[in-house]
């Protein structure tokens, strides 16, 4: 990929090993150790130190300088020992993951480590945009801690509005109101599946109750009307009666089974890989994903194809603060992945027209999770508020041929477009990369799915659960006498991928600016996933199989999750070395599980880190939201005053830049930015845009 061709990025720490290392070299950059003596050639450097650990001497204006810490660069807690255990201990996912009969587990890999640096990618390459319209170069700051917070909105939401938390659930994801199963074994392994909600999941569901009929099993599903089932609301005995159903079901199927009779029956449910079953994937095969011969890894973390040659595309201003200030985006995003990738581009300055429609609403227009929302009011949601801060709303129905009228003139109007819908759903509606690029030569398109635009999987459905199954996640991340669990209670693929895509499209923002080139990306949650996995799938290939291994990890020679005083209250504490662990254990003067219990794990925390070890209190929503000084000091939620639900704190795009600051804006009710586009930026007259508005155009 030619998207960073002849920058150099220098690299601090342990950064040269690192996930966003890899992520910018994928896209052409010649990464490098750092080295004084090239700081001045270099476009990027990044560290995983810290600003006051890390900032060169001398004078650099054009350098864009990352920073991905635990916890950091400022802040109280910016100075404080600790990896991905305790990372994700601060930030509250841990928490969520694993059984209830058991300490929190962590994820597979360093997931939350590689979530950070994926959002750094999107930090830094706004801030590369923005270099190349102003010329200056700043400071970018990601705390990893902060990042695995951002993840968890549904916990944040049924805190604020309901006071209420989340717990772990196992195998299993609890949605607010609902706790549903996702883990099923199999006759010989496991497989995700969930029952959805409404349009988007009444065909698999009703493909899954009419395979239970086939095969003679007892069936409490048949006969129920998928369109209107609503998995918030559904009775928890009645789930519980579907669940046992289900259960009995799946244990009668195989790995072979689910992964060829279940696809073409379109249900939703898909294998449990191990690492190794991801390398003879025929689907990541045909994308020509895999680079090596002898010992493969992932090559790429999205796919760009080149547009047309143009004449260089012009910058505009805009009164917006923050790096992508000018551009502008059209919107045709729903669910998360789109969302929070438009979400991400808005709250970085970016003008962002959200193209929607009341005939087929976002499934986060719809899901009730939380008292103050109300079912049939697509403008009260709080899930929906959160995901789409920063955006004007468009309501339009594109079955009909009038909206061309609307739409057409913002084809011209855009630089960016973003898309999540099943692979060629876009070419139905007359608006595939190919024709888009047509009509705006100097367009670039985003694309994201969960298998890809290309290969024999890429029309198949999917959701966040398939990303981690497939890619192994899901396999390694428990204990290795149980099941596996849901690797991270909170979603995980769905928000990864949008930090991908937006960094993609700043950078090809960037190149644009320079060249007048547009382009496709486009961005599968199974290759991304894939590439949080690399480590692992490395090891398949060269030793034993990789199994799950609890809270221990490759590369730390100790560590663990103790029990502290008070209900379900835990400490993270990590050993480099039998010289630190003696320590720790003669401190404890006894069994450490004895003493941890004995004491409240912030005040642990506190005493250890000051004693030199990595520990953090295991901490949730209420921890972090009430009482967490770092959340506060880093402003990880921004007060914004919604025009249903009051005000409330958001989640921010998790990043700090020093020049460029931004300011998020609240998310709009639907359609209510119609007259302004229509009259404003389509050049409809008001005489036109009432009589499309009789037709049904806009609804």
């Amino acid at each position: 990929m030619s998207l960073l061709n002849g920058h150099l990025v220098l690299t601090m720490g342990s950064m040269a090993w690192r996930p966003l290392a890899r992520y910018l070299a994928s896209l052409g950059a010649e990464v490098a150790t750092y080295d004084a003596a090239r700081l001045a050639e270099a476009s990027f450097l990044i560290d995983d130190l810290g600003l006051e650990a890390s900032r060169p001497d001398g004078d650099h204006p054009r350098l864009i300088h990352v920073s991905v810490t635990p916890y950091g660069s400022f802040g109280p807690y910016a100075g404080w020992k600790g990896g991905e255990l305790q990372a994700s201990a601060m930030g509250g996912s841990l928490r969520l993951t694993g059984q209830p009969d058991r300490a929190p587990v962590k994820e597979a890999g360093n997931a939350c480590t590689f979530h950070a640096d994926m959002v750094a990618a999107s930090g830094a390459l706004a801030a590369h945009y923005a270099r190349a319209v102003h010329g200056h170069g700043q400071h970018v700051d990601v705390s990893v801690a902060e990042v695995a917070f951002s993840r968890n909105i549904n916990g944040i939401l049924v805190w604020h509005f309901d006071r209420r938390k989340l717990h772990r659930v196992g195998g299993a994801l609890n949605y607010g109101r609902a706790t549903v199963r996702c883990i099923w074994p199999l006759a010989d392994g496991w497989c995700f599946h969930s029952l959805m909600t409404g349009r988007f999941g009444a065909p698999a569901n009703q493909a899954l109750s009419d395979w239970i009929d086939e095969v003679g099993l007892d069936n409490p599903l048949k006969g129920v009307d998928w369109l209107n089932y609503n998995r918030s609301t559904l009775p928890a005995e009645t789930r519980a009666v579907w669940e046992t159903a289900i259960a009995a079901f799946f244990a009668t199927r195989t790995k072979a089974e689910m992964a060829e009779e279940g696809r073409r029956r379109g249900i939703n449910a898909c294998v449990v890989n191990e690492p190794g079953d991801v390398l003879a994937d025929p689907h990541l095969q045909a994308r020509s994903f895999w680079t090596g011969a002898a010992v493969r890894e992932p090559s790429r973390f999205a796919t760009v194809t080149d547009g047309p040659e143009t004449p260089s595309a012009g910058t505009r201003t805009s009164q917006r603060p923050g790096p992508l200030a000018g551009v502008r985006v059209l919107d045709f995003s729903w669910a998360l992945v789109g969302s929070l990738t438009t979400k991400t581009l808005g709250d970085l300055g970016a003008e962002v027209i959200k193209v929607e429609s009341r005939t087929r609403p976002c499934l986060t227009r719809l899901d009730v999770q939380v008292s103050a929302s109300q079912p049939g009011n697509f403008d009260d949601k709080p899930w929906f508020a959160h995901l789409n801060t920063s955006k004007h709303s468009l309501a339009l129905d594109m079955k009909k041929p009038e909206s061309r009228e609307v739409l057409d003139p913002l084809i011209d109007w855009a630089d960016v477009v973003v898309e999540n819908f099943s692979p060629g759903t876009m070419a139905k509606l007359g608006l595939d990369y190919e024709k888009l690029a047509k009509r705006n030569p100097n367009l670039i398109m985003v694309s994201g799915s969960v298998f890809g635009q290309t290969g024999p999987l890429a029309a198949e459905w999917g959701v966040d659960g398939t990303g981690a199954a497939l890619s192994g996640r899901t396999f390694l991340t428990g204990w290795p006498d149980r099941d596996p669990v849901i690797p991270g209670a909170v979603p995980y693929g769905d928000v990864i991928v949008p930090y991908v895509m937006a960094a993609m499209a700043s950078a090809a923002l960037a190149r644009r600016h320079e060249t007048g080139r547009g382009c496709h990306i486009d961005a599968s949650m199974y290759e991304i996933c894939v590439q949080q996995m690399r480590d692992e799938i490395l090891a398949a290939q060269t030793g034993a199989p990789p199994q799950r291994r609890g809270n221990d990890e490759a590369g730390v020679f100790w560590q663990t999750v103790l029990p502290a005083r008070g209900d379900d209250r835990w400490i993270a504490i990590s050993a480099a070395t039998q010289a630190e662990l003696d320590r720790l254990l003669a401190l404890a003067g006894g069994p450490l599980e004895a003493w941890t219990a004995q004491h409240d794990a912030h005040d642990l925390a506190h005493r250890l880190q000051a004693e030199g070890f990595a520990a953090a209190p295991v901490q949730d929503i209420e921890d972090l939201m009430e009482h967490d000084p770092q959340v506060a000091a880093r402003q990880s939620l921004v007060d914004i005053e919604h025009a249903h639900l009051g005000v409330f704190g958001h989640v921010r795009t998790p990043l700090i830049l020093s020049r460029d600051a931004f300011a998020p804006f609240r998310a709009p009710d639907i359609g209510e930015h119609n007259r302004d586009v229509a009259l404003h930026l389509s050049g409809l007259s008001p005489a036109r845009f009432a009589e499309l508005e009789a037709l049904g155009v806009f609804r």
